[in-house]
C-alpha cells in the first residue's frame, strides 16, 4: 500500500528520535518516497547523514537552506506528501501544531501542507497528562490530526507508564491500513448497495415543552453516512436531535420520537443491503403526552414511563438479506453488554463503547471502539477521529457483505 506514496517524515528533539531511523528505513523498504524534516534539537540525537541514507533524499532542517532556487522547500514538501507523518512528535511541536506556530522547517511545513496528518507521541508520562498537553492534542485530533497512541513501559527518564512512542513496526501498519482504507473508498466498495443511517438522540415528549432525551451528538452516524456515500453507496439518513445540521448532499429525514424513527427506518427496510443503527434510541417514553404545559403542584411528580418500540431488536428479527449493525454505549462492562446485545437482536456486528472514556462518547469528535461479532471481537480500534472509525467500520462491514453469500 506504501509504493510510490510520498510520506513526509517529521522528526523532533526526544530520545525516541533513534526510531526515526527504523521508521525510516522501514517506510523505505515498503515503497514510499519519505523525506526527512528534522528539528534543531532532533539533530542532538540522531544525524542528518543517518537519515539521508536510510531515505536515500537529501534532509532538511533549516527553513532558509535553500538548495534549489527554482523552488521554496517547505512548500514543495508540503505540496507533495501523501501523509505527512510525525515521529517522535514532542509536547513542544505539539504544542505549536495546535495554536498556529512557524518558527522553523517542520511547523512551517506542517502549516502549508493540505495532505493529512499523523502523530506519534513520545514524552515523560507526567508531561503526556498534562491538561496543556491534553488540550492541545484534543486541538489537533478535532481538525482530524490522526494520533497514534504511545505505549506503556519503562521510559528513559526512569519513569514508568505511558509516553513512550509507538514502535516502528507498529506504526508502519497504522499507515498501511489508513492507506488501504483509502483505497476501499475510493473503489467503491459499497457501490450499488442501498445504506441506512440512524443517528442522533430521539425526543419523547412529556409536554409540549418538555421532553427526555439523551446527549446523543449526531456525529458518529453522520461520519457513517458520509463514508457509505463515498464508498460508492446510496444513503439515506434518518436523524433525531443532533447538534450540527445533517451532512449536505445526502437524502436525510428528521425524525423526532422512537417509534418515528422506527416507521421512517421500515419504509426503507425491504429494499436496503445495510442498516447502521448510530442513534441513540430513549428506552422508555411518558405514558403520556400533556396537550397543554403541565403546571408545577406540590413538592413531587410522578411521571410514569413506558417501553418505546426496541428499532434494532424488531429489524433484527425481521432481517433476510440485509446487514445490520448496531451500537452499545456502555458505561461498565462494555465487552459483556455487548455480546449480549448482539446475539439479542441478531445483529450481523455491533459497536461498543465506553462513554466514560477520555476521547470517546457523545459529543466528542473522536471514538474508542471494539467492534464483535457473532464469535467474539472483530477489531478493536484506539482513539480515532469518528470518520476514521466510520471507514473501517464500513470496509469491515462491505467484505463480509461481498463475500460468500453476499454475506
Amino acid at each position: 500500500m506504501l509504493n510510490g506514496k510520498t510520506i513526509v517524515l517529521g522528526v523532533t528533539g526526544g530520545i525516541a528520535a533513534y526510531k526515526a531511523a527504523s521508521l525510516c528505513s522501514k517506510l523505505t523498504q515498503k515503497g514510499a518516497d519519505v523525506h526527512v524534516i528534522m528539528t534543531a534539537s532532533a539533530k542532538e540525537f540522531i544525524t542528518e547523514l543517518t537519515l539521508q541514507s536510510l531515505s536515500k533524499n537529501a534532509v532538511f532542517s533549516d527553513t532558509f537552506d535553500e538548495r534549489d532556487p527554482s523552488v521554496v522547500s517547505h512548500i514543495r514538501l508540503a505540496d507533495a506528501a501523501d501523509l505527512v507523518l510525525i515521529a517522535p512528535a514532542t509536547a513542544n511541536m505539539i504544542g505549536k501544531m495546535a495554536h498556529g506556530l512557524a518558527d522553523d522547517m517542520l511547523s512551517t511545513t506542517l502549516l502549508a501542507t493540505t495532505a493529512p496528518i499523523m502523530v506519534a507521541p513520545a514524552m515523560n508520562v507526567h508531561m503526556y497528562e498534562h491538561p496543556a498537553v491534553r488540550e492541545n492534542m484534543g486541538i489537533l485530533e478535532r481538525r482530524g490530526v490522526m494520533m497514534i497512541e504511545p505505549g506503556e513501559g519503562l521510559l528513559a527518564c526512569g519513569y514508568v507508564g505511558k509516553g513512550r512512542m509507538e514502535e516502528p513496526e507498529s506504526i508502519v501498519a497504522v499507515i498501511e491500513n489508513y492507506f488501504a482504507e483509502k483505497e476501499q473508498v475510493k473503489s467503491g466498495l459499497l457501490k450499488g448497495r442501498k445504506v441506512v443511517v440512524t443517528s442522533g438522540g430521539t425526543i419523547e415528549r412529556i409536554d409540549p415543552v418538555r421532553y427526555i432525551t439523551n446527549d446523543s451528538s449526531g456525529k458518529m452516524g453522520f461520519a457513517i453516512a458520509k463514508a457509505a456515500r463515498e464508498m460508492g453507496a446510496e444513503v439515506y439518513l434518518i436523524h433525531g436531535h443532533t447538534d450540527a445540521a445533517p451532512p449536505a448532499g445526502i437524502a436525510s429525514e428528521a425524525v423526532q420520537s422512537a417509534d418515528d424513527m422506527y416507521q421512517a427506518v421500515l419504509k426503507h427496510w425491504q429494499d436496503c443491503d445495510l442498516v447502521v443503527k448510530a442513534a441513540a434510541v430513549a428506552d422508555y417514553r411518558p405514558a403520556k403526552t400533556a396537550s397543554s404545559k403541565m403546571k408545577k403542584k406540590g413538592d413531587t411528580m410522578t411521571l410514569e414511563l413506558v417501553k418505546t418500540v426496541d428499532i434494532l431488536e424488531q429489524l433484527g428479527k425481521t432481517k433476510a438479506h440485509q446487514f445490520l449493525i448496531g451500537f452499545a454505549a456502555e458505561t461498565h462492562d462494555v465487552e459483556a453488554y455487548a455480546k449480549d446485545k448482539l446475539v439479542r437482536k441478531n445483529c450481523d456486528l455491533i459497536v461498543a463503547n465506553d462513554v466514560t472514556a477520555e476521547g470517546a462518547g457523545f459529543g466528542t469528535d473522536t471514538n474508542i471502539v471494539q467492534v464483535f461479532d457473532a464469535k467474539g471481537l472483530v477489531e478493536q480500534m484506539p482513539v480515532m477521529s469518528k470518520e476514521e472509525i466510520a471507514r473501517r467500520l464500513l470496509s469491515i462491514a462491505a467484505e463480509r457483505m461481498n463475500g460468500a453469500g453476499g454475506r
